[in-house]
């Protein structure tokens, strides 16, 4: 059974930075990649970085430039977020999958393992 748990969130300061944790646990396959997506009220989830486990990265053209994704250890994920605005308020799901880090939201769902988020909250 795969057991995903986010950690880090909380409040900043429009402008400031925050670091979100990610552990994978009880995963058997080999390859794969983690990654972050982010759900803000009133809108659909979307892709904020993902890696594999062979360390590539993968961004979207709108996250590009603040967000960092780094796998400190195997099964693990983090999100260095900086420069943040009130638009990045959102609650923030980890996922891991037997997949490519190039993979979409609709494969991600289908075959990944989701935490159940964290909230992020950026005062202006």
């Amino acid at each position: 059974q795969v057991h995903v748990v986010e950690s880090g969130g909380g409040s900043v300061q429009a402008g400031g930075s925050m670091t979100l944790s990610c552990t994978a646990s009880g995963v058997t396959y080999r390859a794969g990649a983690m990654a972050w997506f982010r759900r803000a009220p009133g809108k659909e989830r979307e892709e904020v970085a993902a890696i594999d486990f062979d360390g590539n990265t993968e961004y979207p053209d709108s996250m590009k430039g603040r967000f960092t994704i780094s796998q400190p250890k195997k099964n693990s994920a983090n999100l260095q977020m900086n420069n943040l605005n009130p638009e990045d308020t959102a609650m923030y799901y980890c996922v891991t999958a037997q997949v490519s880090v190039y993979a979409d939201l609709a494969t991600f769902e289908a075959f990944g393992h989701w935490g159940q988020g964290t909230q992020v909250t950026v005062s202006s």
